[in-house]
């Protein structure tokens, strides 16, 4: 980060990476909520480790997600003409 990035910047990155973490322990309390229903409904103590498999494999798409759209973005700046290796040689022997 240089100085004419906006101050808000690191506050952005910091809660766009929180909010995966949150996202993370949100879905495996969702599970664990929907096993303790099952277990309730049913009684058979095996139906909670179904909610808690279905967390954890919401946990895991969650995660997925973000990687996929992280990798897209930086897809979208490996093609920028801004960030292509030795621009700025060739700039210089240009005005040279």
């Amino acid at each position: 980060m240089n100085e004419n990035d906006p101050k808000l910047k690191k506050v952005i990155n910091a809660a766009d990476g929180l909010s995966l973490g949150i996202s993370i322990v949100i879905a495996i309390l969702i599970g664990v909520g929907i096993g303790l229903w099952l277990k309730n409904i049913t009684g058979a103590t095996w139906t909670l480790w179904i909610g808690v498999f279905i967390g954890v494999g919401a946990a895991i798409s969650n995660v997925y997600k973000a990687y996929d759209q992280q990798k897209r973005s930086l897809d979208e700046l490996k093609n920028d003409p801004r960030f292509v290796p030795g621009r700025e040689i060739k700039e210089k022997d240009e005005n040279n």
